[in-house]
């Protein structure tokens, strides 16, 4: 066969007389994107992804898979023109797909853990595979399971037929059948030793999940801790009552069986010079928390008996137990307000919750509320403090009752006093659970730059502060924020230091294209309607009797039965093959923008809709691109013509013609279309 030559973007190219452009770059290396194309079928030039230039033509960009090579052709198939093509094609194709690459859950939570993933594995009895699922992207499963705040079940859209899975809780239930089965958690296997060493400083959530990551990839690890144990502020902001002890030990100290070395005790400025890991170790970690309690702001509050929630809970988790007396108020509104009224309950104490603002506004979880209520907290709300005076060996505090006038800068209604309401209330201990903030003095001392609110400034992706080769994660750098959270960005963070140790571009992990139906509430009623309502399973207690005077743990954990039964519930969102859909591996490498041409709410895309008859065949309508593929290679290949061009124009669809169903067509599911689909619009039943 005659050969012709050609050149590819500088390249010389030799290939048979008659292929087409495409062919001849893909033979040189060059990856052309396309959707339409198949070995089988005939050109169809239907999505124009693969669009190149040809020199000494009209100027315009020509479709590669439809274009034969000619001897002495000149062809750029990548410079920034085509890839802005490349970049439109995905937008416009986009603009007509209704899908979620991932669940809705998954992208919610702030460490991307597989939630879809774990549940499939609870119905299908192996909770250790679970568990190992959830360590990909957290190493605390048990820790999370019992104080995560549940963003994930925000966004869960079983809330649309009922109530949201309790993926919570069933982090927890995997983390105990775990522990119940092998006595400690199961870990991956370690990458062989990288000769690498890097420091740690703070053995919290964030650090430790750096720990964790780094280790596994072979580097060696030391973590400096300034507390006799690890855990950070989920051991000494959290009661144990939530969180006990023995979770945190199981899965704090099993990293340190994968070497990590943590050195407690030690206050790095004080023990060690800072500047001394620097010059010790190959890259530096700092995840120091926000420790500092922020001032409640009022005259008196440096007196005996007046606390700080940080103190208060800190002394609680080293086993002091500090005796508030019989009156105890609680300020603020948040969760650490709540654990410190909870646990002053605990101690003996009479306690009252004093917030600013309503219920409505109270920034802690419901849930936290609720018990913290059923425990017998008492709450005023719309109450705050003017000062703290000595009386005695007792204090007195000078409310105020306050008003809600306009939203401020949190998009709250913000509180005003009410002119001639203070009144004066007899306490034993004031405790302050306003906020936190973050010791600035290390990032002085080591010359990082911080921001306006004292956080450490890093660069977003990579976690590098403005000094290269040390990188900081958790609270320090966000400010105070949840655990998940801290968590997620520590994995990240060790993300990044393996590239830097690696000599590679600091680029953090890698930003995947996902696709998305839309806010929870305007997706199509359509997904909901053919699901049985079923109850969300309760997370059983120990009552209320049980609980006075000791840190017995509160919840006691789903059995094997109500956790299936959970686990039954998942609607499975997302794309089962995401992992290898071309629009979104397309859409990743050319930053395409779904909602270039106008968000889901604005209308115009199309709505879901999906045919589960066929015994061997799932088609889901939503996600189709119309490239055409499947009807093609039904035609022309199997010559069944079981699919067809439905409707004309922006409405055209791909589907069995005249209103049937693919079940009621000659289609013997062979699965050619499913081979061609880019998509996942159309595919085999697992």
């Amino acid at each position: 066969m005659a050969m012709v030559n050609l050149t590819i973007n500088k390249k010389p190219v030799q290939i048979e007389e008659g292929a087409t452009i495409l062919k001849a770059a893909w033979s040189a290396g060059f990856d052309i994107p396309t959707f339409c194309y198949a070995d089988k079928l005939k050109p169809f030039t239907s999505c124009f992804m693969c669009a190149v230039k040809v020199e000494g033509g009209r100027g315009n960009l020509v479709p590669s898979c439809a274009t034969k090579v000619a001897e002495g052709m000149v062809v750029t198939v990548e410079d920034d023109e085509i890839t802005e093509s490349h970049r439109m094609c995905l937008n416009l194709l986009l603009s007509d797909h209704c899908g979620d690459c991932l669940p809705p859950c998954q992208t919610a939570c702030p460490s991307s853990i597989d939630i879809r993933g774990f549940l499939a594995l609870v119905r299908e009895g192996k909770e250790a595979e679970a568990a190992r699922l959830i360590r990909e992207k957290a190493p605390f499963p048990g820790v999370l399971g019992r104080i995560c705040p549940r963003p994930c079940e925000s966004q869960c859209r079983r809330g649309r037929v009922e109530e949201p899975i309790a993926i919570c809780n069933m982090k927890r239930f995997i983390s105990d059948v775990e522990l119940a089965k092998n006595g400690k958690p199961v870990l991956p296997e370690k990458a062989p030793p990288t000769g690498k060493k890097v420091a740690i400083i703070g053995a919290g959530p964030a650090g430790m999940s750096a720990a964790y990551y780094l280790s596994l990839a072979g580097h060696s690890v030391t973590v400096f801790e300034k507390h006799k144990k690890s855990g950070g502020m989920l051991r000494y902001g959290i009661p144990y009552y939530r969180l006990p002890d023995s979770t945190l030990a199981n899965e704090f100290n099993i990293i340190e069986e994968l070497g990590v070395q943590v050195k407690y005790g030690v206050e790095i400025g004080r023990d060690i010079p800072v500047k001394q890991l620097e010059k010790d170790y190959n890259a530096l970690i700092i995840a120091i928390g926000a420790q500092a309690a922020s001032p409640i702001g009022v005259s008196g509050e440096d007196l005996p008996g007046v606390w700080s929630g940080i103190t208060y809970l800190g002394e609680s988790g080293e086993g002091k137990t500090p005796d508030l007396g019989s009156d105890v108020y609680v300020i603020g509104g948040g969760n650490t307000a709540m654990d410190c009224a909870r646990s002053a309950l605990r101690g003996g104490s009479s306690s009252t919750v004093l917030y600013r603002r309503g219920r409505e506004e109270m920034p802690a979880n419901d849930i936290e509320i609720e018990e913290a209520m059923s425990e017998g907290v008492i709450f005023k709300y719309l109450t705050a403090p003017v000062k703290i005076e000595k009386d005695g060996d007792k204090l007195k505090l000078t409310l105020v009752k306050m008003e809600l006038g306009e939203k401020d800068a949190s998009g709250r209604r913000s509180p005003k006093p009410v002119a001639g309401s203070e009144y004066t209330v007899s306490a034993t201990a004031v405790v302050g659970a306003i906020g936190q903030r973050v010791i600035p003095e290390l990032a002085k001392e080591i010359g990082i730059e911080l921001a306006r609110n004292g956080t450490f400034v890093v660069d977003k992706k990579n976690f590098q502060t403005t000094r290269a080769g040390i990188f900081a994660c958790g609270d320090c750098q966000t400010g105070a924020d949840i655990a998940v959270r801290a968590i997620g960005n520590g994995r990240k963070t060790a993300c990044a230091v393996n590239q830097y140790l690696a000599g590679e571009a600091l680029v953090g992990e890698k930003e995947i294209f996902n696709s998305t139906m839309g806010p929870l509430e305007t997706v199509s009623e359509e997904l909901f309607k053919n699901y049985e309502k079923m109850p969300r399973a309760k997370m059983p207690v120990i009552s209320d009797k049980e609980r006075t005077g000791t840190e017995k743990e509160v919840e006691t954990g789903f059995s094997a039965k109500d956790a299936l039964k959970e686990a039954q519930r998942c609607l499975e969102c997302g794309c089962a093959d995401a992992d290898d859909c071309r629009l979104r591996s397309y859409a990743t490498r050319y930053g395409a923008d779904q909602n270039y041409f106008g968000a889901p709410t604005d209308g115009g895309r199309r709505g879901y809709h999906i045919d589960t008859s066929h015994p061997k065949i799932r088609q889901e309508q939503h996600k189709c691109i119309n490239c055409a593929a499947c009807v093609r290679v039904c035609a022309e290949v199997k010559g069944l013509n079981a699919l067809a061009f439905v409707n004309r124009g922006f409405v055209t669809r791909m589907q069995a013609p005249f209103g049937k169903s693919l079940v009621d067509t000659v289609c013997d599911g062979c699965g050619e279309c499913v081979a061609v689909c880019p998509t996942a619009g159309i595919m085999l039943k697992k």
